[in-house]
């Protein structure tokens, strides 16, 4: 099994000088379920490199067991340092496409003809695709075969409007996940805040928020 996994490179939380980028739990959580599957991991990003990570999701309190072992796995760490560039990457030779949330990814990957490009030629290929939390943010543009937005007609979930509002980011954000998934055409459904949901459409797997980043892993690894 080979899997790509597509992290953000912004760094910059709006205008309001503070940082962001991806979230830790997002990012450890499915690297573990994929690694101990056995899969064989690729990682890139726009700008390629050490990917920016989400103070916030760095603190005492946002740490899971995932986060922890990321933490003291010296040979995750390196891999991480050195994510591909996302222009370099071809979808040939991958089964699957996993993408970790944080808010980066709705200023730069929402907007990526690389990353746009890369998802259409999955979905044409009918293999599996997940994101998680604010990642669902890359279905923006990409559109399917028949000309309509990728995640028109299917069931799909995202990092909630009621969730953006209890971070104080509704204002910040240059659009919210919730809607722009409805917008699309998308059937949104979401489960309680901050607890894990997860749906399953087809091979299209999104998970709702941090604490669905485990199950959606486990979910798209079900579909390979």
């Amino acid at each position: 099994m080979k899997i790509l996994m597509v992290l953000t490179s912004h760094d910059e939380l709006g205008d309001t000088g503070k940082k962001t980028g991806f979230w830790l739990e997002e990012f450890a959580a499915p690297y573990y379920v994929f690694k101990d599957a056995g899969a064989d991991i690729t990682l890139a990003s726009p700008k390629g490199g050490q990917p920016p990570l989400d103070p916030s999701s760095n603190t005492d309190d946002a740490q899971t067991d995932a986060t922890k072992r990321f933490k003291a796995d010296d040979a995750a760490q390196k891999h991480l340092a050195k994510t591909e560039v996302l222009s370099t990457i071809s979808a040939e030779g991958f089964d699957a496409i996993f993408y970790p949330g944080g808010h980066g990814p709705l200023w730069d990957l929402a907007e990526d003809s690389d990353s746009k490009k890369l998802l259409e030629t999955f979905a044409a290929s009918e293999r599996p695709i997940g994101a998680v939390c604010h990642a669902p943010a890359v279905f923006k543009h990409p559109k399917g075969s028949d000309g309509k937005p990728l995640v028109s007609g299917k069931t799909v979930t995202g990092f909630t409007n009621t969730e953006e509002e209890g971070v104080g980011l509704t204002d910040v954000v240059p659009f919210l996940v919730e809607d722009m998934l409805k917008e699309n055409g998308g059937d949104y459904q979401k489960g309680d805040d901050w607890a894990s949901f997860v749906v399953t459409d087809g091979k299209l797997v999104t998970g709702q928020n941090p604490a669905s980043s485990e199950e959606a892993a486990h979910k798209l690894l079900a579909l390979l």
